[in-house]
């Protein structure tokens, strides 16, 4: 399988499915297009590209969040830490 930067390998062979659309809709679709197949193809290739953007964008986001928290966590300590020394392991040098 030849991935490419759309994120799938568009040279894949075609196949055949049964998806069940509003029929009025599948008639307006029909009459602005020659091939509902290659359009209905080409939103879904972008969808799945928007929706893998948007899972690395939150990935990215999250990771920062973490960062934030721990860099906040070395130069200031736990908020609760000190309402909370009766329950800390001993030795905890918190």
């Amino acid at each position: 399988m030849r991935r490419t930067s759309a994120g799938y390998d568009v040279t894949a062979s075609k196949k055949r499915i049964n998806i069940t659309l509003n029929e009025d809709l599948l008639h307006a679709a029909q009459s602005h297009t020659d091939n509902l197949s290659g359009t209905i193809e080409a939103l879904l290739a972008d969808w799945l590209q928007a929706e893998r953007r948007k899972r690395d964008e939150d990935r990215e986001h999250r990771a920062k969040v973490a960062a934030a928290w721990r860099e906040f966590d070395e130069r200031c300590g736990r908020f609760a830490d000190e309402w909370n020394q009766d329950y800390m392991p001993d030795g905890d040098g918190r």
